[in-house]
């Protein structure tokens, strides 16, 4: 198994079966099963609802992933803002508890959904596309601009726009599309627990 294969199995355990073929991945056994309703619960002050959460990771590796290593435009520019019915172009970081709540009860849950189905297909298809050369390198500042121009920072470009640039790619992409998500799907389980409607495993 080279690197891109052993990325795409492990992406595929961080989406659902229609992206990656995986039935019994962790996007399955966190997200499957609920209602709009239980997606925005927020069971506490201190925990997010679990649609705030698939929004957040979605939109990381939308922006992350789809524009500052892949090069390309966001997806979310693509129509998706009147589909989701949530306009900000960031993805969550810095956001108050009230702006959370906010998000949670506009968003359209069956569009995030797909939303996230979306961006997780487009990301296999940026690593299928890879050489082995495209694995080295380090995250350019032109890529990072480009995303902080858009307002994918939001409250934190400032401190995001010194951060990424001169990381590695490779390591840009496994953090947001594999550990990040991996980190959010754990505080998802957490909601679903402390919600009552726990994922039963």
């Amino acid at each position: 198994m080279d690197t891109r294969d052993l990325f795409l199995e492990q992406h595929a355990a961080m989406h659902t079966a229609a992206v990656g073929g995986n039935k019994m991945s962790a996007a399955e056994r966190t997200f499957a099963g609920l209602t709009d309703e239980q997606m925005r619960v927020r069971p506490r002050e201190d925990l997010n609802s679990i649609a705030w959460l698939m929004w957040h990771i979605a939109r990381a590796e939308d922006i992350l992933v789809g524009q500052v290593v892949g090069g390309g435009a966001q997806l979310f520019d693509e129509g998706w803002k009147k589909r989701l019915g949530v306009a900000r172009p960031d993805f969550g970081i810095g956001m108050t508890s009230p702006e959370v709540s906010e998000l949670t009860r506009r968003v359209d849950v069956a569009a995030l959904r797909e939303y996230r189905d979306a961006v997780g297909r487009r990301t296999r298809e940026i690593v299928s596309g890879f050489q082995p050369g495209d694995w080295g390198g380090t995250v350019q500042a032109e890529a990072v601009e480009r995303a902080a121009a858009a307002g994918a920072f939001g409250a934190r470009t400032e401190a995001l726009s010194k951060g990424f640039p001169g990381r590695p790619r490779s390591g840009l992409l496994s953090a947001i599309a594999l550990f990040h998500s991996a980190a959010h799907m754990g505080e998802a389980t957490t909601v679903r627990t402390a919600g009552g409607f726990g994922t039963g495993i």
